[in-house]
């Protein structure tokens, strides 16, 4: 199961089992409802309105009974500017004190392992650990060995579990329920943890996923990620699914992972989401990208800043929240939403 439960890892000195997000594959619809409910309340500290409920008591409140200042391990191999910053943010919201480390600026440049490197922050007295590794399954392996929280921030070509929640978040503000709502995936799923952890989610909260792109970049198998038979539908003909679409979320071909070799020059020429295809979709249909944008492959420059139907800022606000909502959980009192 990738959420972890009291059954998995191994005990701190108080007894205590910690709670990992390590992806969204199992993870039952309850606590996905719950992330996204906490998220919400979050929302109006991270913009400045103040909030609506003891949520605006994070700095401080949210992890009380820890200690003084806690302090969460922001591990960070690959490269990023979303996720990190928003980690960061998130941290400081929910009352915790932020230790960032790189792949260039860490003893990983140096040969340590990932578990080595893990298990010495751990005996620095943090209190979580939030990872991104090019390791398919290495915040796993570090939820198996080490006593404190870890929250996978993306790992190899398996998932990133708090876009999934955070695109769910942003899909929910702007679509209502989600139930019976197609929401197109649209790109390189081969190589997208983004795509997986989306249809995890989108599964799990009863929308339905349409898998888009050239068959060398949706593989069959992905049709199955989510083990509801039906639930998932697969096209090559971005044309042709999009007046069925609830919204598009576009994704970038990953060239740092040697995807699109052989595509290249005719990609976007099928699968960029530009003016014309906006004129395809419904009226009521929102646009989304996790990030980074490469404007005119993937996605027009007048798509991804059409100020009524692109939601991609709103992703990024709605991350620090729904992380700061994370955070909140795999650290706060044990009565805090549901595990």
């Amino acid at each position: 199961m990738s959420v972890a439960a009291r059954s998995e890892g191994r005990e701190s000195a108080g007894g205590a089992v910690a709670r990992h997000l390590l992806g969204l594959e199992g993870v039952p619809a309850a606590q996905i409802e719950a992330w996204l409910e906490r998220a919400a309340a979050w929302l109006p500290v991270v913009e400045g309105r103040g909030g609506g409920d003891d949520a605006s008591t994070g700095a401080g409140g949210a992890v009380a009974g820890l200690g003084p200042a806690p302090v969460v391990a922001n591990l960070f191999l690959e490269d990023s500017t979303r996720t990190r910053t928003s980690f960061e943010r998130a941290a400081r919201l929910v009352g915790l004190e932020v230790a960032t480390l790189t792949g260039n600026g860490s003893s990983v440049s140096k040969g340590e392992t990932l578990l080595d490197t893990a298990r010495t922050i751990e005996a620095m007295g943090v209190s979580a650990v939030v990872v991104r590794t090019g390791i398919s399954g290495g915040p796993q392996l570090l939820a198996r060995h080490l006593s404190i929280p870890v929250v996978n921030a993306g790992d190899g070509r398996h998932e990133h579990p708090t876009q999934g929640l955070l695109d769910l978040l942003a899909l929910r503000r702007a679509l209502g329920s989600l139930e019976g709502r197609r929401v197109g995936i649209v790109g390189d799923l081969a190589n997208s943890r983004v795509a997986r952890s989306d249809v995890h989610g989108l599964v799990a909260v009863g929308a339905v996923p349409v898998l888009v792109g050239p068959a060398t970049l949706v593989p069959a198998e992905l049709s199955g990620l989510a083990g509801a038979a039906g639930a998932i539908e697969r096209s090559i003909d971005f044309d042709a699914v999009l007046p069925s679409l609830d919204a598009v979320i576009m994704l970038r071909v990953q060239r740092e992972r040697d995807a699109g070799s052989g595509i290249a020059a005719d990609y976007p020429r099928w699968y960029r989401l530009d003016r014309r295809r906006m004129e395809l979709l419904p009226e009521h249909a929102v646009v989304m990208h996790p990030g980074p944008v490469n404007r005119g492959v993937e996605i027009d420059p007048e798509v991804a800043d059409e100020p009524r139907r692109s939601l991609i800022l709103d992703q990024v606000t709605g991350g620090v929240a729904l992380r700061s909502a994370v955070l909140e959980w795999v650290l706060g009192p044990a009565d805090r939403g549901v595990r």
